[in-house]
């Protein structure tokens, strides 16, 4: 039997990645990971740098870093959730790569990401411009080290918001 969700998630860190395969197992849902198509390295997330690769990315809104052709069938799933680490408070560029490279009409999108310190902030916004016809709901941030019980809460109250 398919799994009618999916947790598709981009993580540089593996921060965002422990935490969507823990969601993906307690869910019992199948899991994707964006993958870019040149791995980020420790100097290309360096925030401080005016010149490295995620700055240069998030300073330019037409930025689409290309992702390994990994095509998946979404016709299958009713239901993504979709994870990243927060970047200048928003969703790193490579998301909007992923939302437009797929046909996400009549599904439910549910954002969570891991961030350091920021919030969300407009980004469920942001992001609900490029996946047309997608409902959107904002999951919020998840922490790392939050244990089962707290991300079964998770789930559960994003249940009840749908």
């Amino acid at each position: 039997m398919m799994s009618e969700s999916l947790v598709a998630y981009f993580s540089a860190t593996n921060t965002t990645k422990r935490i969507a395969q823990r969601l993906a197992g307690l869910m019992d849902a199948d899991i994707y990971e964006i993958c870019p198509q040149v791995p980020y390295r420790r100097e290309d997330l360096n925030w401080m740098d005016k010149t490295s690769r995620s700055t240069l990315e998030m300073k330019d809104p037409s930025s689409r870093p290309k992702i390994i052709d990994q095509k998946i069938n979404l016709n299958k799933y009713s239901t993504i959730y979709l994870g990243f680490p927060i970047w200048w408070y928003t969703a790193p560029a490579i998301i909007r790569t992923f939302l437009e490279s797929y046909d996400f009409n009549g599904k439910t999108i549910i954002v969570f990401a891991t961030s350091g310190g920021s919030g969300l902030g407009n980004t469920v916004n942001e992001l609900s411009n490029l996946a047309k016809g997608a409902s959107f709901i904002e999951g919020g941030i998840l922490q790392e080290n939050a244990g089962d019980e707290q991300l079964k809460h998770w789930i559960e109250e994003i249940d009840r918001r749908r």
